[in-house]
């Protein structure tokens, strides 16, 4: 589902990566990692570099374009760097809330911490840190609450102090982290979201690491993939390379979501190709809810492979009936309400003469609001469609994902409270139909029972608090500051480390 600004679709999280290769340029690495991953967070960038003495950090709000430059990363030199994209799901989208998070351990020691995912656990874990001493923490995230612990812990070293506290998090996380000398990389019991790691420059002795969110970031650096980061493994990577620890048993419960939205084609998840899971929930379509049409177009670009698999199983020819502009991303200049009230526009513009006079069949990934597809079948009418035939390469998204992706509350979810045939009459469509969960499963290829498919189901893996401790900004409506005991030292970020653009 296409992002647009009066119905904005289904955001993830964030995207994560690191590396550790002191023959390598560290911050370059990491910005083109993070390029590769810009699709999973646009609302801020960041790098911290580890050089065995300290942790710098620089971070912003923008793209990563916007965010580093030639000199900037010049100046970020070291043998380790975490790099971090941020979609705000739990704290404002703010300077302070942007990723990599800072602490100074009650050792002394830097940490730098980058999270996709979101905890369901925060209250509880902020009102434990409230409980432990003095200090102070500003930011309002559960990623910065993480790190908090990870600092206020009194084992000798970060490895003892993540041993410690990952089997405290509740809910989703997958975790790059780092001190001065060492690069970490941690993932959640249920593995909702993925995390890879992959090795640079073969297998000689001196070999660099990276982790990712997606294998598509391994692929742009140049790493190999070498296998994914387990459900409740703590990997930790040194001048020795690698080493695993198990924190927890793993009970796997990987997010669905990535497969139809969330994931660039490109990457691989748990073996499967995302392209290829996505062309064959087309096929799926296709079998399930035919439609008598001249011409089979996708919605640019997660309804593409989807709308391919249609017209390969129906026999429909395929089309390019709708352009996007492929420089149109995130925006700090709010469109008047001449362009909002046509803000589709602004992404995707119809090729008049592929569509006029056709019967259409047009795939899109999800439907959220339902105000874009409303808005593109209105578009393509009014470019000549004769019919328009809408099919859904996801089932009803029907329940709020409270792991770390920013849907809609359920009240704002159209599936929630309305039938099908209700909501093809909303979108003007001459016929609506979805895949079904059964189909989508199985063209993932995985066992059903290691899926999360709440957004769809209603069934969360992981058990959920009261609503109360719920929601984006909880951390702002309930804890003011947290203080956490640091032997006497102030947590809050050293200016000399985290720097901000001026």
């Amino acid at each position: 589902m296409s992002d647009y600004a009066d119905d904005p679709g289904p955001r993830d999280a964030c995207g994560v990566f690191g590396v550790w290769a002191p023959d390598e340029d560290v911050a370059k690495l990491t910005y083109y990692g993070l390029y590769a991953l810009q699709h999973r967070g646009q609302e801020a960038a960041g790098i911290a570099v580890a050089d065995g003495r300290t942790v710098l950090v620089f971070k912003e709000l923008g793209l990563v374009a916007q965010v580093f430059d030639e000199v900037t990363l010049a100046s970020l030199s070291g043998h380790a760097a975490v790099g971090h994209t941020r979609y705000s799901t739990t704290g404002s989208s703010t300077w302070e809330n942007a990723q990599p998070s800072y602490r100074s351990s009650r050792g002394g020691n830097a940490i730098a911490l980058g999270h996709n995912g979101n905890l369901t656990n925060t209250v509880k874990l902020a009102a434990d840190l409230v409980d432990t001493g003095e200090g102070r923490i500003r930011a309002t995230t559960d990623s910065d609450l993480i790190t908090a612990m990870l600092a206020a812990h009194p084992g000798p070293t970060l490895e003892d102090a993540a041993m410690a506290v990952l089997p405290q998090l509740a809910g989703a996380f997958s975790l790059v982290f780092c001190d001065t000398s060492t690069l970490y990389a941690a993932r959640d019991t249920h593995g909702v979201h993925p995390l890879v790691l992959g090795r640079l420059g073969g297998n000689g002795p001196d070999s660099g690491w990276v982790v990712a969110s997606e294998t598509a970031a391994l692929d742009i650096v140049g790493a190999g993939f070498v296998r994914e980061v387990e459900p409740g493994e703590l990997i930790v990577i040194d001048a020795g390379g690698p080493r695993s620890r198990r924190y927890a048993p793993a009970t796997p419960h990987g997010c669905l979501f990535e497969y139809v939205y969330l994931a660039r084609p490109d990457t691989t998840i748990a073996g499967r190709s995302v392209h290829a899971t996505r062309v064959e929930v087309g096929r799926t379509l296709a079998r399930e809810a035919p439609a008598d049409a001249d011409l089979v177009i996708g919605v640019p670009q997660s309804g593409v492979p989807a709308a391919v698999g249609f017209a390969e199983a129906s026999r429909i020819p395929y089309g390019e009936g709708l352009v996007k502009n492929s420089y149109v991303g995130r925006t700090f200049i709010q469109p008047s309400q001449t362009i909002r009230q046509r803000g589709i526009r602004l992404k995707l513009n119809p090729l008049r003469d592929v569509i006029d006079g056709r019967r259409l069949v047009v795939v899109d990934d999800s439907i959220v609001r339902g105000n874009t597809q409303r808005a593109l079948v209105r578009m393509l009418r009014e470019a000549g469609a004769v019919e328009v035939h809408v099919r859904i390469s996801s089932p009803p998204v029907r329940w709020p994902c409270f792991y770390g992706i920013d849907f809609a509350t359920r009240a704002e979810l159209i599936a929630s409270s309305a039938s099908i045939e209700e909501i093809r009459e909303s979108l003007g469509a001459d016929s609506l139909a979805y895949v079904s969960l059964d189909g989508l499963v199985a063209a993932s290829r995985q066992p059903a029972e290691t899926l999360c498919r709440a957004c769809f189901d209603g069934v969360y893996p992981v058990p959920l608090p009261h609503t109360d401790h719920l929601g984006k900004y909880l951390l702002e409506d309930v804890v003011d500051e947290i203080t956490v005991g640091m032997n006497g030292a102030d947590p809050s970020p050293d200016v000399d480390s985290v720097v901000r653009p001026r």
